[in-house]
C-alpha cells in the first residue's frame, strides 16, 4: 500500500468527532435519567451503537486494502444483488414505524435500502464513466442514469420510506450536473422541490418562485421551450400542491402539513413534536443545560430522541454552542469530502465521492430542518449522530470507499 501519510485523516477525524457527538447524546437519551421511562430494549441502544461503531470502525480500515478496480468491476453486481435484498424485503420483511424496510437474516436486522444506497451509487458512477461523451447533455446518458436512480427509489417508496426515497432522489440533479449537465438544465430539475416547498407554506411564494426560477433558467440558458416548460411546470405544480392540500390529502395527512405551518393548532397531536422539538432546543440557550440536565429529553417529551430528533438533545443539553460546532462538523465533512472528489483525476472516482457527499448532505439538511421546523418533519436519521447500527455501518462503508479511493488515487490512471 501506499504511505498512510497521504490518507485522508482530517476526513477520519471528523468522522471520530461526529460518532463521539453521537455517542454522547444517544447515551444522555437513553441511559440517562430519562431510563425509567424507556422500555429495556430502547435502553440498551447506546451499547448496541457502541458495537456497530467497533464493527465500522474495522470495516472502514479493512476496505483500504480493497483494491479500487472491485468497486467499478463490481458494480452492476451490487446492484442487482440490492433490487434483489430490496425485493426479498418487500415480501418477507419487517415492518418498523410504519415502514417495511427490515429484513431478517438469523440475528441479524438488514435495513437494505441503506446498503442499495452505496450500490446504486457505484452503479450510476460506473455507467457515467463508461459513456464516451461524459456530457450529460445527451439525453439517453441522463434518461439512463435516472432510470437507474429511480428503480430503487420506487422499491423504496413501496417500502413506504419516504423520507429515504427523498435521499435517492437528491442524487439525479447531483450526478448529472457533476457529469456535465448544464446550469440552466441542473436548476430546472431541482426547481419542482423549491416550488413545492414554498407552496405548502402559501400558494403567492409558490407562485413567486416559479416565475423567479424560470426567469433564472431563461438567464442561464436561453432556450425558448426549457423557458416555457419551466414556467408551465411551475405553474402546475403550484395547482397540483393547492388542490392535493385541499381536495386529495386526507385529514390527518392535512394535519400534518398545518402542523408545519401553524404547530399550535393542534399542540397535543399534530404539533406535538415540531414543539417539543423546538422548546428543546430553544430553552438550550447559549451553552445549554448541561449534560444529562436537559428537562425535554430526560423527562421524555421528545419524540425519538435518540435517532430523528437526536439533534434537540444535542441544542438542548449543549446549547447553541453545540448544536453550532455540529453543524461546523457537518459541513467541514462534505466540504473536505468534495475537495477530495475535486482533488481526484479519474470521473469514476470524482462520482463515487460527489454522490456520497450529496448523500451525507440531504441526511444533514432534512434531520436538522426538521427538528428546527424549518422543512416539514421528514424520518431520516442524522448520520453517524443518530442511533441505528445498520445506518452507522453503511454510512461508515460509503466513507471508506471514499477514502480508499482517495488513498489510491495515483494508481488510478491504469484503471481507465
Amino acid at each position: 500500500m501506499s504511505d498512510f501519510g497521504e490518507f485522508n485523516w482530517p476526513l477520519t477525524t471528523l468522522w471520530v468527532g461526529l460518532v463521539t457527538i453521537g455517542l454522547v447524546a444517544i447515551y444522555s437519551a437513553t441511559q440517562g435519567p430519562v431510563a425509567e421511562f424507556l422500555p429495556a430494549y430502547i435502553q440498551v441502544n447506546f451499547y448496541k451503537q457502541l458495537i456497530s461503531f467497533g464493527l465500522a470502525l474495522l470495516l472502514l480500515v479493512g476496505l483500504q486494502y480493497v483494491s479500487p478496480r472491485t468497486f467499478r468491476e463490481g458494480s452492476y453486481v451490487f446492484y442487482a444483488g440490492g433490487l434483489l435484498l430490496m425485493v426479498l424485503t418487500l415480501l418477507f420483511g419487517r415492518e418498523v414505524n410504519g415502514a417495511k424496510s427490515w429484513l431478517v437474516l438469523g440475528p441479524l436486522n438488514l435495513q437494505t435500502s441503506e446498503l442499495m444506497k452505496i450500490a446504486t451509487v457505484l452503479a450510476v458512477a460506473n455507467y457515467l464513466t463508461s459513456q464516451r461523451n461524459l456530457s450529460a447533455e445527451n439525453l439517453k446518458t441522463a434518461l439512463t442514469t435516472v432510470l437507474i436512480i429511480l428503480v430503487p427509489t420506487m422499491l423504496v417508496i413501496m417500502q413506504n420510506d419516504s423520507g429515504t426515497a427523498i435521499i435517492f432522489l437528491a442524487l439525479i440533479p447531483v450526478v448529472l450536473f457533476w457529469s456535465g449537465l448544464p446550469y440552466g438544465i441542473s436548476l430546472f430539475i431541482i426547481s419542482p422541490a423549491i416550488i413545492g416547498y414554498l407552496s405548502i407554506i402559501a400558494w403567492y411564494w409558490g407562485l413567486a418562485a416559479a416565475v423567479f426560477l424560470t426567469l433564472l433558467v431563461f438567464i442561464l440558458q436561453r432556450r425558448t421551450w426549457l423557458t416555457f416548460t419551466s414556467f408551465a411546470t411551475g405553474i402546475l405544480l403550484v395547482i397540483g400542491v393547492q388542490v392535493a392540500l385541499f381536495q386529495v390529502l386526507q385529514p390527518h395527512q392535512r394535519a400534518r402539513i398545518e402542523a408545519f405551518t401553524n404547530p399550535s393548532f393542534d399542540p397535543q397531536g399534530a404539533g406535538w413534536n415540531i414543539i417539543q422539538a423546538k422548546t428543546a432546543i430553544g430553552s438550550g440557550g447559549l451553552y445549554g443545560k448541561g449534560y444529562l440536565e436537559g428537562t425535554q429529553t430526560q423527562l421524555r417529551f421528545l419524540p425519538e430522541q435518540w435517532t430523528d430528533f437526536i439533534f434537540c438533545v444535542i441544542g438542548e443539553e449543549f446549547g447553541f454552542a453545540g448544536a453550532g460546532i455540529v453543524v461546523l462538523l457537518l459541513t467541514g465533512f462534505t466540504i473536505v469530502l468534495l475537495r477530495s472528489a475535486a482533488n481526484h483525476k479519474h470521473p469514476f472516482a470524482q462520482l463515487v465521492i460527489v454522490s456520497v457527499a450529496a448523500i451525507y448532505f440531504t441526511h444533514f439538511f432534512i434531520n436538522i430542518g426538521s427538528a428546527t421546523a424549518l422543512i416539514p418533519i421528514i424520518g431520516v436519521p442524522l448520520p453517524f449522530i443518530s442511533y441505528g447500527g445498520s445506518a452507522l455501518i453503511t454510512n461508515t462503508l460509503m466513507l471508506g470507499i471514499c477514502l480508499n479511493l482517495d488513498f489510491h488515487k495515483r494508481q488510478f490512471s491504469i484503471y481507465r
